[in-house]
């Protein structure tokens, strides 16, 4: 049903607005209505999901390689002990895993942290200078050249993978041809502390594992996640790693694998994250996102005929749409609530009849698609998670909306003004995640048991 009023109003916006609305209004409700349009034909489109890792043969029946995981830290100290524990319950032989901690050299309680904690498994440390630009990505460039695995997989700070990730992206990558240059993971939030943490939940839920397994399947470029993407290494470093300056280097990479002719895909395996714990942090968060989104279209269209020839028409059109759109729709949104509250006010004043009633319509259908798209997406990805009471949440979407909007501002403003600044997330603070507290009841267990082992009382209790 909502599709087909998504549909609807799009229409209506796009082909009904000239005959109601100034030339420069109706050009902004299409641009609007277009990226709405196109992510409910894309999660609507008949393509099976992209690859899921169990269409090939098990790990145990062929040598693993080494795999390498990258951790990019600064200001962690508070989640060392949660992500090193994270990546040593990790189903993967630990000869074959290489761990390297990208961590700020003037980062000293986070080195601390690391050095304090007693390992299980090899982890190399390597600090990352400080010097400009003071980015992830400039950190993830630091370790690439140390990367000694077949395959490289970045995780977060907060990160906690399912056990076996790096076993059902492995059976992926030996599943296709080595034009699969990437595999992304599902992130996963399952905070619970406020509208805004569950909201956030639900856009993770629809972008991870609804919208982003279609574009994969239509063989479209995939806009990345910051974590939980795994590579071929040599792929990898043939597109040149990732682009420091770049505040959202996940997005872009992901456009730089299509623009070499590199695949990438999705599979079924989760990785949970913290939600930012209040408004402040996640409007901080999602401030740089905006602001990489909006670098991201500038530095790939700086030659629009070659990034055609790269990406083909199909690629080009969901450049503009997704990366594109993602940036300028928010940016938009308070021009349609102005015009709407304004053509209200103005025809009950001045009574226009018929024309002024479809100039009200023209506003309404074009902030109401973008409303609806982005609810119902939502809800179908957490009806896929299982998540109850999914629209209590989602009757916050047009508050979502003006906090959005304001995010996209100031990431424009920062993209005048302070293009290459890190708006770093601290992570660490919230405790109202279920995951989080079934992995920490897992970790005392194993820790128990473990020390009674080690003292010689497992066999006592037993007796």
């Amino acid at each position: 049903m909502i599709p087909l009023l998504v549909g609807f109003l799009a229409v209506v916006t796009i082909v009904v607005a000239p005959g109601v609305g100034a030339p420069s209004v109706t050009v902004l409700a299409i641009v609007v209505a277009l990226p709405a349009a196109f992510r409910i034909w894309i999660v609507w489109w008949p393509v099976p999901n992209s690859l899921d890792g169990r269409s090939c043969s098990t790990p145990e029946e062929e040598d693993e390689p080494i795999y390498t995981i990258i951790a990019p830290l600064r200001g962690e100290a508070k989640v060392v002990d949660q992500l090193l524990t994270a990546i040593e319950r990790l189903n993967y032989p630990a000869e074959k895993l290489d761990v390297i901690i990208a961590a700020e050299s003037d980062d000293d309680d986070t080195r601390a942290a690391i050095t304090a904690r007693k390992h299980r498994i090899p982890i190399t440390v390597i600090p990352v200078p400080s010097s400009k630009p003071d980015t992830k990505p400039k950190a993830l460039n630091v370790a690439l050249p140390f990367a000694r695995g077949t395959y490289t997989v970045i995780y977060d700070a907060e990160d906690r993978p399912e056990r076996n990730q790096l076993q059902v992206a492995l059976r992926a990558f030996r599943s296709a041809g080595n034009d699969l240059a990437c595999v992304q993971a599902r992130l996963c939030t399952d905070t619970q502390t406020g509208w805004l943490a569950r909201y956030f939940t639900a856009e993770y839920a629809g972008h991870f594992d609804v919208l982003l397994p279609k574009l994969a399947a239509l063989g479209l470029p995939l806009p990345l996640g910051g974590s939980s993407n795994h590579f071929r290494t040599e792929a990898l470093r043939k597109v040149g790693g990732w682009d420091p300056y770049n505040v959202t280097e996940d997005a872009d990479l992901g456009m730089r694998l299509a623009r070499f002719g590199y695949r990438s895909a999705t599979i079924a395996s989760t990785t949970y994250e913290e939600a930012p714990a209040d408004c402040r942090r996640w409007l901080g968060q999602r401030t740089r996102w905006f602001k990489g989104w909006m670098q991201t279209w500038l530095v790939h269209m700086r030659e629009p005929r070659q990034l055609f020839r790269d990406l083909g028409g199909a690629g080009m059109v969901a450049f503009q749409l997704i990366v594109g759109g993602n940036a300028l729709v928010p940016l938009l949104h308070p021009v349609f609530i102005v015009g709407l509250l304004w053509k209200a006010s103005k025809s009950a004043l001045e009574g226009d009849g018929w024309m002024a009633f479809a100039g009200l319509m023209h506003y309404f259908a074009a902030a109401c698609v973008g409303y609806l798209t982005s609810a119902y997406i939502g809800w179908r990805g957490l009806s896929y998670r299982g998540v109850p009471n999914k629209m209590g949440v989602l009757l916050y979407t047009p508050m979502h909306w003006l906090l959005l909007s304001l995010a996209a501002w100031r990431g424009a403003w920062e993209l005048i003004w302070k293009p290459f600044r890190w708006r770093k997330t601290e992570h660490g603070l919230d405790d109202g995640s279920r995951q989080e507290r079934t992995t920490r009841s897992l970790l005392e267990l194993e820790r128990l048991v473990s020390g009674l082992i080690g003292r010689g009382e497992l066999s006592q209790i037993r007796n």
